[in-house]
Order: C-alpha cells, then sequence, then structure tokens
C-alpha cells in the first residue's frame, strides 16, 4: 500500500475511530448497581408523615398529561407522587421517579423540559446547594407559570449515590460508575408548590426537604440524595 496517498486528516480520523471503540469497548458497563442491595421500594422507602409535615390525601395538584406519562412510564420502574401538607396548611407536592438503568439512552426526564410539555413556561431558574442538617444538596429551582397556576420547583437528579444539578457532573458520574463496569440507578427528586411568593416557597421546600431527608435511613438518603454520611 502506498500510504503516501493517504491524506493525513482521513488517516488521523480513522485512528481515531478505533482508539475510541477500543475504549468503549474496554469500558462498556454490564452490572446494575441496583442489583448489588435491596430492592428499591419508593412507597415503604418515603414516610407518609415526618416532622411538621404529613400526607394530604384530599388534594392532589400532580397533573401529567398522557404523552408525558407514557414517556415517563418508559423511563422509571417507579413512581412516587404525593402532597404533604403541614400545620400551617401550606401545601408542598412530592414526585420521586426512580429508574434502574441512569444510561445516557434512558436519562431522567427535566422538568425543564417536562413542564413546558404540560403548557407551563418557564419564567426563572437557577442553581444553588440545599443546606440542610444531613448535608448539602446541589439543587435546581425553576419558577413556572400556566395561568394563574404559578409554581416554584426545587429538584435535583442522583446518578448512584451521586446528587448533581447540572448535565455535566450527571454525564462524569455516569462515566465513574462506567469506568467500573456498572449501571447506575438513581432519581429524579422533585418538590413544588403553588404559591406566587417564590422566597416563602423556597423556604417552605427546603424546610419540607431537609425534614424529610432527616427522616430517611443512611441508605435511603443515600439514594434519593446522595448523602452517605
Amino acid at each position: 500500500m502506498n500510504f503516501s496517498l493517504i491524506k493525513l486528516p482521513s488517516l488521523i480520523a480513522g485512528i481515531a475511530m478505533i482508539v475510541a471503540a477500543g475504549l468503549a469497548v474496554a469500558i462498556t458497563p454490564t452490572h446494575h448497581l441496583a442489583d448489588q442491595g435491596p430492592k428499591v421500594n419508593l412507597e415503604s422507602m418515603i414516610p407518609k408523615q415526618f416532622g411538621d409535615w404529613v400526607v394530604d390525601d384530599q388534594v392532589t395538584y400532580q397533573q401529567v398529561n398522557p404523552e408525558v406519562k407514557a414517556a415517563l412510564d418508559k423511563i422509571y420502574s417507579q413512581l412516587l407522587t404525593r402532597t404533604y401538607v403541614n400545620s400551617h396548611g401550606y401545601r408542598v407536592m412530592l414526585t420521586i421517579p426512580y429508574g434502574v438503568d441512569q444510561s445516557d439512552g434512558l436519562s431522567a426526564h427535566d422538568p425543564e423540559g417536562c413542564y413546558p410539555a404540560q403548557g407551563f413556561q418557564i419564567m426563572a431558574k437557577s442553581k444553588a446547594i440545599l443546606h440542610t442538617a444531613v448535608g448539602d444538596v446541589p439543587v435546581r429551582r425553576m419558577e413556572a407559570s400556566n395561568g394563574p397556576r404559578y409554581e416554584p420547583v426545587t429538584y435535583w437528579f442522583t446518578v448512584g449515590h451521586f446528587a448533581v444539578n447540572n448535565d455535566w457532573d450527571r454525564k462524569r458520574a455516569k462515566l465513574n460508575y462506567a469506568i467500573k463496569g456498572e449501571i447506575p440507578d438513581g432519581v429524579l427528586f422533585r418538590a413544588s408548590s403553588i404559591d406566587s411568593d417564590v422566597h416563602q416557597a423556597y423556604l417552605a421546600q427546603g424546610a419540607f426537604i431537609e425534614a424529610l431527608l432527616m427522616a430517611l435511613t443512611p441508605e435511603s438518603r443515600a439514594l434519593v440524595a446522595g448523602l452517605t454520611h
């Protein structure tokens, strides 16, 4: 073969493709992290009463259209939705979808896409660190509006035992598990309330989240918030 006839850029591209293919095979995960411990059961894991909060079975603000629900059913193994109320009558809606496979093909359904699919407008969004008595959690905050309904939202993702609030950290966590040959499970943790007073909403959601995390076992806390201490 006359190598002088091969263009250098083509040769480099070909070598890069071969190396990339080899690396992909080398780190292709084969073991589900979910198989290494007790089976997850969100219904029993998440208490119906904790601190000043109790499930309000009389009120359900969760609204998911059929198309979104069908998409969620394909992504998640379990989906927990509840509305809690405290002694002051303040309500927080909790949604926790769980998936045994958080690979790129089954990425968690980001509320920034889910809410607009249900007719909401995203009015504001930001990232923050939620400080709790059991540790710090990286969160996203989002304000969604649909007619007279104004809904501030606090949420994050977990990939295995890592809590993340941005796509870069999510991909890095997946890679860390892939290098070990593991397929991570994970959740999307979402707390929201119907409240035009955004400051009040985030304070209430923060108190709700902290009380819930304190009520969980260490194993459950690691799954839903990436807190392992």
